[in-house]
């Protein structure tokens, strides 16, 4: 059987995880604190609040989350200039000096990947890529099949 563009989509992310997993082993860094420290370093000091928004979770998870990469180093909390309840969360030069490389990585990685695909393909390449994006956020945001109870059906020895 040949593998499906949809196959060779999960592959990819299969190969991204694993990339990234490689990369990051041996630190303290995860997926989530790595998604974080790009919010802060494309938006700047940010409020916890404002954080949880851009990552898409709750203010307590960021709280912990922001906690752990403050005890390794990565973050900063300092009083907000303006609202004196709030604090604002800033990458440590450290963490400037890391995001500033992982961003120029992310840059050659892009430009290899791209280099892969014939010039005269690109610009179809990325529109497709784009659709193909905006396509699986609506299925993801919208999609209602759920696989819970297909185990307990299993079980009992229907399909």
């Amino acid at each position: 059987m040949q593998p499906t563009i949809l196959d060779r989509l999960l592959a990819i992310s299969s190969l991204f995880q694993r990339d990234m997993h490689r990369a990051f082993s041996g630190t303290s860094l995860t997926e989530s604190r790595v998604h974080a420290l790009w919010v802060l370093h494309h938006a700047g000091a940010s409020t916890q609040q404002t954080l949880a928004q851009a990552l898409g979770t709750t203010p307590r998870s960021v709280s912990a989350l922001v906690d752990g990469l403050q005890t390794a180093g990565y973050v900063e909390r300092r009083p907000h200039p303006d609202d004196r309840r709030a604090v604002l969360v800033t990458l440590t030069p450290s963490a400037e000096q890391m995001m500033a490389r992982m961003q120029e990585d992310h840059r050659r990685l892009a430009e290899d990947l791209l280099a892969a695909v014939e010039d005269v393909d690109r610009p179809a390449f990325a529109r497709g890529v784009g659709a193909v994006f905006w396509r699986l956020s609506e299925l993801v945001r919208d999609e209602s099949v759920h696989y819970a109870g297909v185990e307990g059906e299993q079980r009992e020895g229907r399909p």
